[in-house]
């Protein structure tokens, strides 16, 4: 992650020859096009399919409820891609050929649970391809593209891509940070959880800290929908509660003695208001931690791989989605330290400061002083 994928000639900031550009622009495309298959396999069931056991085009469609010419024409250019492997060529019968999926790539494509998952990641670029018209109408003349109109394949594929690190890592994070436990601990301790989405850092830290009580608060209906399920099926709906809200209402359901907010300032239009209710919400001596991407604290060109891929759901997600709502701060994914300070300060608090939790996917952590 902390390197540039276009080789050295970027690392040392020398423009591409025409030659390395064009490789660049080539190998864009080959991952394009590879990303979709992916989509299409992840939405057809073959990718999970394919992890249970190989198959031959006839097997997978048949288990699948699908089409068995796509199915030859896919598992072709999934072996091409070097995704799955040929553990019997039937004869050079391409119909009786038969795939199995590599243990690795099943891990990445198929275990919802797995910290290396991304099989939901193709979703996301979808959703953003689906509106591709609507973002050049607002390119052109402005507004935005909301989450609502990104619709279930970016609510599914954010959630799914959050939900392991949620499960298996927040917990531990937080315990390594000195005097984050103590508050969190308290018997009957009220916890706000902004942005919630379908809840899995919700019912993580229900899970986490039982004695608690977390409200979920999110503006998406349909992800507050999937949060209480997913609350239920875990078994934590007795001490969480989801409401459809914006953030700003946190002081009417206050007082709170800690807010989180995951992954969402950057993408609300009016974070500074956000960011004052939470500040009225949760007590003085309380906690105020706030997660988004781990971009640089500086611009800088060319960016490592994170910043680029950051770069992307900005262009394409989060600020057409900050924008389609006015009046809007625009802030986008690439909120760097010095953004997030400001509105800290225009909310209310006192500092900024950066919390020793290292190694949490693409995020990291804030803590904002009273």
């Amino acid at each position: 992650m902390a390197t540039s994928p276009y080789g050295q000639s970027e690392q040392l900031n020398t423009p591409p020859s025409t030659e390395e550009f064009a490789d660049k622009v080539f190998t864009a495309a080959l991952g394009t096009m590879a990303i979709f298959n992916l989509y299409l396999g992840e939405r057809l069931g073959w990718l999970d399919a394919l992890a249970e056991a190989p198959a031959t085009p006839a097997e997978l469609a048949e288990r699948t409820r699908a089409n068995t010419r796509y199915a030859v024409e896919w598992l072709e250019a999934q072996a091409a891609y070097g995704n799955l492997t040929v553990v019997d060529d039937g004869g050079g019968d391409r119909l009786q050929r038969r795939y199995a999926m590599p243990q690795g790539a099943a891990e990445v494509l198929t275990d919802r649970h797995s910290l290396n998952y991304l099989g939901a990641l193709p979703q996301m670029v979808a959703a953003a391809g689906a509106k591709l018209e609507r973002l050049l109408e607002a390119y052109r003349d402005g507004g935005g593209v909301s989450w609502a109109e990104l619709g279930d394949n970016a609510r599914n594929s954010q959630a799914a891509l959050n939900r392991p690190w949620f499960e298996s890592a927040l917990a531990p994070a937080l315990a390594s940070v000195p005097g984050i436990e103590a508050v969190l601990q308290q018997p009957g301790a009220r916890i706000a959880d902004i942005g919630c989405g379908a809840g899995w850092s919700s019912i993580a830290l229900a899970e986490a800290y039982p004695s608690s009580n977390v409200l979920g608060v999110d503006v998406d209906e349909p992800s507050i929908q999937a949060a209480n399920a997913n609350a239920e099926a875990a078994g934590v709906a007795d001490r969480t509660r989801f409401v459809v809200a914006a953030g700003q209402t946190l002081s009417e359901l206050g007082p709170f003695d800690a807010a989180f907010a995951f992954e969402c300032i950057h993408d609300m239009p009016r974070p500074v208001d956000v960011l004052a209710a939470i500040h009225g919400a949760v007590r003085s001596d309380g906690l105020v931690v706030i997660m988004y991407e781990a971009v640089a604290d500086e611009f800088r060109a060319p960016g490592d791989q994170v910043e680029q891929l950051m770069y992307g759901f900005s262009t394409l997600i989060c600020l057409p989605d900050g924008l389609s709502s006015t009046p809007s701060e625009g802030t986008g994914t690439v909120m760097r330290r010095s953004i997030l300070t400001d509105y800290a300060k225009r909310a209310g608090f006192s500092s900024v400061e950066v919390l020793p939790i290292e190694d949490f996917g693409f995020w990291r952590f804030y803590r904002l002083l009273h």
